[in-house]
């Protein structure tokens, strides 16, 4: 995107409301104050009246909150509507708000039990004596769900747009999904490719259902033939991955191998459960009445990046309210960790393991952990503190690297040990120095900050717990590189292929990101 556009629209549009392209003649610091006022009239919840740090973070490693086989060793898991908490208050009244979410299938009827994100997988590899495969039987459950959440655009290369489905729609047909374990070793026919995609009781199918050996089923297969590693399972449908994923279709996966056995004695002395923790980190936008919100018509946030800065052209017998349409990059103004806004967590003085996945759509963050006094929101007057990175998307790391930032890039998955010791009493706050804008390299301009933002604390860690000296503390970084198991890929290379991700336009001349080849394919056998 032209930078200049961005920031013009940005500044008029998305610190602001829908309405700012018109008091563009007004002062600056005269436009953001008008804009607050007009962005509650717009029925949106301002966030910077929304409670921080007060909600208790869900463990996502907690044992109650870990999918459990059946007598087979299978899983089987749905997708079906809930009714989520997300510490979301509108007049000092906490509102739910409605998302889509995985559950445990056996424990149907429990409309409570499905959750965004969804439970945690937790399984062996084959060298720590798992079995070969994890089965998994995914069941698209929206059977009465007739209406997205979220405004879908069908003009896109999607699910029910593509040649022969066009008589489809998810007010007659429901919603289409496919779930994409991501990181994993999978076959093709159990990756979550987007055409895999399937209806309500797999109704309505996509184009590559078949080509699976035996004909497709909604069974995966994952191998645990792998290393340990932190992986993460999301929705993967075609041309609605982003607002399947936005209603609530996301969850943690980790496999565990014989040296990061995630047991106390492990050979790695990493932080054991309940001294690990993980964190799924989102971001979004919400109405004030608890809805989720994504914007798709003129006057919303970002329209005026993507569209009219763009000088896209949106026919209106397709387009006939100026939307529902897509557009290329989405930062909510809500920081959301395990389906809770700016949550905490109650820690000891000690070593915490802390797996994190981004999981937002477009945000990069740069990451500190700063400390502040108790009760302190505000990140900007805290001190960054040290800590280790030890693993992250492929496993364990060869070493440990101890630093004070971390770049943290959308669908990435790290982990890292942070040492509360010496900080009884105090506040840390995972802090977010990055903008709410394209990352281009650089820490953030005044104009590519949300007004008044919010988006620059994540959660704190108030260590406010007694030490528990019956436990031992023995966190060692040179254990990690002891155990060390990268080895260089010393296979010759039968072809090279160079390829690029750049932003192009489609049909409408709207931004579309794009991967392709950078360079003809003359070597393909």
């Amino acid at each position: 995107m032209r930078k200049d556009l961005l920031k013009l629209s940005r500044r008029d549009f998305l610190k602001s409301s829908a309405a700012m392209s018109a008091l563009a003649a007004l002062p600056l610091s005269v436009r953001w104050s008008v804009a607050r006022a007009v962005t509650q009239m717009a029925g949106l919840s301002d966030p910077a009246l929304q409670e921080k740090f007060v909600n208790p973070v869900p463990d996502a490693m907690a044992p109650g909150f870990k999918y459990v086989a059946d007598k087979f060793g299978r899983y089987r898991v749905q997708i079906r509507e809930a009714l989520q908490f997300t510490g979301l208050r509108n007049g000092g009244v906490e509102v739910p708000t409605p998302v889509w979410g995985y559950a445990d299938l056996m424990q149907r009827g429990r409309f409570r039990n499905a959750t965004w994100p969804g439970k945690t997988f937790e399984v062996k590899s084959v060298s720590a004596g798992g079995t070969p495969e994890t089965e998994v039987f995914w069941a698209n459950s929206l059977k009465n769900t007739f209406q997205h959440l979220l405004p879908v655009d069908p003009n896109l290369h999607w699910c029910y747009g593509l040649p022969g489905y066009e008589g489809y729609s998810i007010a007659t047909n429901g919603v289409p999904t496919i779930t994409h374990l991501h990181g994993g070793h999978s076959d093709f026919q159990f990756d979550g490719n987007p055409e895999f995609f399937y209806s309500p009781g797999s109704a309505i199918v996509g184009p590559s259902w078949a080509l699976a050996p035996g004909g497709f089923t909604s069974k995966f297969r994952y191998d645990n033939n792998v290393r340990a590693g932190n992986l993460w399972y999301h929705d993967h449908a075609l041309g609605i991955t982003r607002l399947n994923v936005y209603a609530g279709l996301a969850g943690l996966y980790f496999v565990r191998d014989e040296y990061d056995t995630g047991l106390p004695d492990n050979p790695l002395t990493l932080p054991a459960w309940p001294y690990e923790k993980a964190y799924a980190i989102q971001d979004r936008m919400f109405r004030a009445t608890g809805e989720l919100f994504y914007p798709a018509f003129p006057g919303d946030p970002f329209y005026a990046d993507f569209i009219d800065g763009e000088g896209a052209v949106l026919p209106p017998e397709l387009f006939p309210s100026g939307g529902p349409t897509a557009l290329a990059e989405f930062f909510g103004d809500h920081m959301v960790v395990n389906g809770v806004i700016w949550p905490k967590e109650n820690v000891e003085p000690r070593h915490y393991r802390t797996h994190l996945l981004n999981g937002t759509d477009s945000r990069f963050m740069l990451l500190e952990m700063r400390v502040v006094n108790a009760g302190v929101t505000d990140p900007a007057v805290g001190t960054p503190i040290p800590f280790h990175v030890v693993g992250s998307d492929q496993g364990i790391a060869e070493a440990a690297t101890e630093v004070t930032q971390l770049l943290f890039e959308p669908g990435s998955r790290y982990d890292i040990v942070v040492d509360f010791s010496g900080l009884a009493g105090k506040r840390v706050i995972m802090t977010n120095l990055l903008g709410d804008s394209p990352f281009g390299g650089e820490l953030p301009e005044p104009e590519d900050l949300f007004e008044d933002r919010q988006t620059d604390r994540v959660m704190a860690f108030d260590v406010v717990l007694q030490k528990d000296y019956g436990v031992a503390d023995s966190f060692d970084p040179a254990a990690i590189a002891a155990a060390a198991r990268w080895q260089p890929n010393q296979n010759p290379v039968a072809r090279t292929r160079k390829v690029a991700l750049f932003e192009g336009t489609d049909e409408f001349g709207r931004l579309q990101p794009l991967l392709g080849v950078a360079e003809p394919t003359v070597d393909a056998a």
